[in-house]
């Protein structure tokens, strides 16, 4: 029989490993606790401020707040461009499940067009993400409606309301105050280049063209922004700080509106350009550009189809004539050549010479001859003379005698060749030519016979409407040399009591070592072209009440061959003669300053000669030449 044996427990053993495994237990928590209370230190100390910036991020937002575009006024106050409220439908692409989706439903709402879907699409492309893109503009309040009531349907669909910039004159300024449109990925670069895209989070239009692109930092004011806290939906709750925005500058310009629509009706739809400016500063009181487009279209968003058809007009309504448009300055250079034979010594105010309507160059093998205008010549005549019929033998000589050298020198002085220093972005400098220009160009020497049609303002110089004027400007002043300027002055409206500040204007060093009599005899022989008995523009000028001064030029378009005539019927108008005329009035104490170009039109005089009268009657007289005509009878 097997015995059991009790088996005695030692609770002594087991009481000392309880409490070995209760004080290791004990530990561990401890250490656990101890490592959760360091953690939650570091958690809410060390690391407090970074999740404190990550709470805000959910909780705060900053919304950017965009300033309002200053406006632009013309120098009696009245309006030229404003900003008026209107409503856009616009999406964020990031939002929506199903782009094309939504757009078919949204065209069941409100009649959207392919042509507008397709502008969208591209400007999509060009638009940062997150960012919201225009696919309809000026909603009606019938649209507006419609949306609202179903735009629960449509997350990232939103309707908008912002200020738009209008053009109230339309096409009659383009050329001069441009216009603003959507800011795109170019601009972008060009403001993050810049350090400027900041001041831009929340704006969508930035200038593009002439006064509004120019004078972009004044006009477009500084970003404001609110702080906000929103909720898990991204709804405001609350506003936490508020700093406005400070509105652009409203700009005040020399432009006359008034005259400017009559200089733009003036040229009656025909290419080309007029300017008018103040000879007291050189103030620019209008300019014209025809044939022109209406701005207001690019504001909004031009479609594809009608930009393609601006651009590929044939009479190319894009290019700013006044600056841009490039043509020989023609006769109209033969006041300011005057003035620098004069003084070179070439000529005296005595000086005579005999034109039987052509010219050689002395010694010259070829014999080449080269024509005056008129056929039979002008007989014998002096610098007066010359200037008044526009003897192109006398100009010839004149050009031989100086040279080039002298010649594009003198020119560079009254400004060709170079930017006449408006503020407009967009203007050319043209071409004043030299021995370099031709070398560096043709790879080609210049020649004697290069400089013969220099003389009269045709061969390789060309200039612009703009450069004509400032050198008239030289001539008018004795000797100043100022940009013309379109700014006359700005008005900050967040002073307490704005007034206009007047603009600086921009001056070079002036014209030196000419006596007071050549610039007489240069503005006599302008005079006698409008008033003298065999005066090229006296027709047009017959019976003013004041004394005019003009100047015509007829540029050619392309060379005439050895005894061929010019006939303009027989020539595709493209190929025809431009028309061109500077003038000023009165004569001693001038109150205009025109300059003109008609492309393809003909002779100056005969051209711009009426048209230089109408403005000088409206701006001396304070009528047109028809309502002078009514008050003889």
């Amino acid at each position: 029989m097997r015995r059991r044996r009790s088996q005695i427990r030692d609770y002594t053993a087991e009481a000392q490993l309880f409490t070995r495994r209760a004080i290791v237990a004990f530990i561990g928590i401890l250490a656990l606790v101890g490592i959760l209370l360091a953690n939650l230190y570091y958690i809410q100390v060390e690391q407090y401020q970074d999740y404190k910036t990550r709470s805000n991020d959910n909780r705060i937002k900053i919304v950017p707040i965009a300033p309002n575009r200053g406006l632009i006024y013309d120098r009696n106050g009245k309006l030229l461009a404003s900003n008026r409220p209107v409503f856009s439908l616009e999406i964020t692409p990031e939002k929506v499940k199903d782009l094309d989706k939504t757009i078919a439903e949204l065209r069941k709402i409100i009649p959207i067009t392919d042509e507008q879907i397709e502008a969208f699409q591209k400007e999509r492309r060009q638009t940062r993400r997150f960012k919201s893109v225009p696919i309809l503009t000026q909603l009606s309040d019938e649209d507006v409606a419609k949306i609202s009531v179903q735009q629960y349907k449509f997350p990232g669909v939103e309707v908008t309301a912002a200020l738009k910039r209008y053009y109230p004159y339309g096409s009659t300024l383009t050329h001069v105050l441009g216009y603003v449109s959507r800011i795109n990925d170019r601009d972008i670069r060009r403001l993050t280049e810049e350090d400027k895209i900041s001041n831009y989070q929340d704006t969508h239009d930035i200038g593009k063209l002439g006064i509004e692109r120019y004078y972009e930092d004044v006009l477009h004011g500084t970003s404001g922004y609110q702080e906000v806290e929103v909720n898990s939906r991204g709804r405001i709750i609350r506003t936490l700080k508020y700093v406005p925005p400070i509105p652009g500058k409203d700009i005040v310009l020399n432009l006359n509106i008034d005259l400017q629509q009559y200089a733009f009706h003036l040229m009656d739809h025909r290419r080309g350009a007029i300017i008018i400016l103040d000879p007291k500063d050189n103030g620019v009181l209008a300019m014209v550009s025809s044939p022109s487009y209406d701005p207001n279209a690019f504001v909004h968003g031009i479609s594809s189809k009608a930009y393609s058809k601006l651009l590929n007009d044939p009479n190319r309504p894009l290019v700013n004539r006044a600056t841009l448009g490039i043509y020989p300055p023609a006769s109209t250079v033969k006041p300011l050549i005057t003035v620098a034979a004069l003084t070179e010594g070439v000529i005296t105010p005595q000086t005579t010479r005999n034109d039987p309507g052509i010219w050689y160059i002395p010694h010259a093998r070829n014999h080449k001859g080269y024509r005056d205008w008129s056929r039979w010549g002008h007989g014998v005549v002096n610098v007066r003379k010359a200037l008044e019929e526009s003897v192109d033998t006398f100009f010839y000589q004149v050009a031989f005698d100086l040279g080039i050298d002298r010649l594009s020198t003198w020119m560079n002085k009254f400004g060709y060749g170079e930017l006449t220093g408006i503020d407009l972005h967009e203007e050319s400098s043209a071409n004043m030519p030299t021995r370099d220009w031709k070398l560096a160009r043709h790879r080609v020497q210049w020649y004697q016979g290069d400089t013969i049609p220099v003389g009269i303002g045709q061969g390789y110089w060309t200039a612009t409407p703009m450069q004509i004027a400032k050198a008239l400007s030289v001539l008018v002043s004795h000797g100043k040399v100022r940009a013309p300027h379109l700014l006359r002055a700005t008005i900050d409206k967040t002073q307490p009591n704005p007034k206009p500040v007047l603009s600086p204007i921009k001056t070079f060093p002036s014209i030196t070592g000419v006596k007071e009599s050549t610039w007489n005899i240069a503005e006599e022989g302008m005079h006698l072209v409008a008033t003298g008995s065999r005066g090229t523009a006296r027709r047009a000028f017959y019976g003013t009440p004041y004394q005019p001064a003009v100047k015509s030029g007829t540029a050619q378009v392309y060379g005439l061959k050895e005894g061929e005539k010019y006939k303009a019927s027989e020539v595709a108008e493209h190929l025809r003669d431009h028309a061109l005329l500077m003038g000023f009035a009165p004569l001693k104490k001038p109150q205009v300053i025109v300059s003109m170009v008609f492309e393809n039109a003909g002779g100056g005089s005969k051209v711009g000669g009426p048209v230089a009268r109408k403005i000088f009657d409206h701006i001396i007289l304070g009528k047109d030449q028809d309502e002078s005509a009514k008050d003889k009878k």
